[in-house]
């Protein structure tokens, strides 16, 4: 088993994926002739989304994300973790937290989506060495 996709429930599809296209420049997958469902292409784990319309009408009742009360978030691993941080924000994303230094040593940024979402930038983990 593997993990195929994470949908992600908003407004607008077309949207969504807009907006991940030109903050974090990931490739569209498609975007469903309906606009209620795409994907974006993100290695072998797709990001999608549906419409919270469509979520309703198949009965079931999506709530809003909320960054301030993030039950779980995206993250996306970049060697340059401040860019990446100003690029979302300057493609719409609201800064939750600048670029920073973590004691484990990783570097971490937090955006929220226009629909709410906490995504993290982050650089990647350094484990500690075997040495």
């Amino acid at each position: 088993m593997f993990l195929r996709y994470t949908i992600l429930y908003v407004g607008d599809v077309a949207a969504a994926l807009d907006f991940y296209e030109r903050a974090f420049g990931l490739a569209r997958g498609f975007l469903h002739e309906s606009g209620d469902y795409g994907e974006l292409a993100t290695g072998e784990t797709k990001l999608a989304f549906s419409s919270r319309a469509l979520m309703r009408q198949l009965g079931k009742a999506p709530g809003r994300a909320r960054p301030e009360a993030p039950v779980f978030e995206i993250a996306f691993e970049t060697a340059d973790v401040g860019a990446a941080f100003e690029r979302a924000v300057a493609a719409g994303a609201r800064p939750v937290q600048a670029a920073r230094d973590e004691p484990w040593g990783q570097r971490t940024a937090y955006v929220a989506d226009p629909d709410g979402y906490l995504v993290e930038i982050c650089s990647p983990v350094q484990l500690p060495s075997a040495g």
